[in-house]
């Protein structure tokens, strides 16, 4: 927040100096000369924290798991889940996790019926084990991964990882988007959703 602050304060503080040197000059340079500082001002606060954009939202390294994926359009049935379980707070922990994040178009590959049952609450026992079957331990990037590695979740079953094409999968199933950093972890996008046996 303080970072925030401070980049926010000096960008402003640019514009001001950048304004006044310009006041000299005719109305139409002036405005030129104002756009192209505050084109440059938004740059550099940018190139500050650079991310991932997902699902309409920049994911940036500064939020953490939960607070990214909120942000995206296309998770919010992945975060009705994940609050419905009752793990917010722990996506939300130190970690580090690697955490392979269904879309709204995967959970709708999902019988209708089957996922409406999971978000009840006398389910929330079933539906904490298929979301904990997404998240692995520790922080792994793409750069990390080996074609036919296994990985242990914290459900307790193993995924998969393949490669198929020059790109990565999880058990058969599209990773779409790699590498997208946060605060405590990475996720993946990917396009269907994983299901424990």
């Amino acid at each position: 927040m303080k970072k925030q602050f401070l980049s926010v304060a000096m960008g402003i503080a640019f514009l001001a100096m950048a304004t006044a040197c310009n006041s000299t000059k005719t109305d139409s340079s002036t405005g030129d000369s104002a756009a192209m500082d505050t084109a440059m001002a938004d740059t550099s606060m940018t190139s500050k924290e650079a991310g991932v954009e997902v699902g309409g939202a920049m994911m940036v390294p500064s939020k953490n798991i939960v607070e990214n994926a909120m942000g995206s359009n296309d998770h919010t049935t992945l975060v009705a889940a994940v609050k419905q379980a009752g793990l917010v707070e722990t996506l939300s922990g130190a970690g580090p996790f690697t955490v392979f994040a269904p879309t709204n178009e995967a959970f709708a590959k999902v019988p209708a019926a089957t996922l409406s049952d999971l978000m009840k609450p006398a389910m929330k026992a079933d539906l904490t084990k298929i979301l904990t079957y997404h998240v692995v331990s520790g922080a792994l990037k793409s750069s990390d991964l080996k074609d036919g590695m296994e990985l242990t979740t914290v459900q307790g079953q193993k995924l998969k990882i393949s490669m198929k094409d020059g790109k990565w999968m999880v058990n058969g199933v599209n990773i779409t988007i790699p590498d997208v950093i946060s605060s405590n972890g990475v996720t993946y996008v990917i396009d269907g959703v994983l299901m424990p046996k």
